[in-house]
């Protein structure tokens, strides 16, 4: 008996076909799986940077008046107040250091408001 028969699957030849179509559908499903987390992702971000606009305009209008109230402690303490004095003292202490211009600007910015 011979082994030449088209049944005897040791001489089966099996094209590259039925490999390629299941490596191309793996990838399909890959990338479109990637391209959904990525849309959820940037939805995620969006939604995260719009719930943190309010707070930051707080806090520049919040730094905003503590540059102004800064300002004029540093012009009570140029023009001879103590007690100013002491207070930008201790911010000198302290490393903080108070910009008259900026808070000149600062100012202006709460006058315009």
């Amino acid at each position: 008996m011979t082994n030449d028969t088209p049944t005897d699957v040791t001489n089966r030849h099996f094209g590259g076909f039925i490999p390629l179509l299941l490596f191309g559908t793996a990838l399909l499903v890959l990338l479109v799986f990637q391209a959904i987390q990525l849309n959820r992702e940037r939805g995620n971000l969006k939604a995260t940077i719009a719930s943190q606009e309010q707070p930051i305009q707080e806090s520049q209008r919040l730094r905003t008046q503590l540059d102004g109230v800064a300002g004029d402690t540093a012009r009570l303490a140029q023009d001879g107040n103590p007690n100013a004095a002491a207070i930008i003292e201790e911010l000198a202490k302290r490393g903080i250091r108070i910009n008259l211009q900026g808070a000149d600007q600062a100012a202006e910015g709460e006058a315009a408001d």
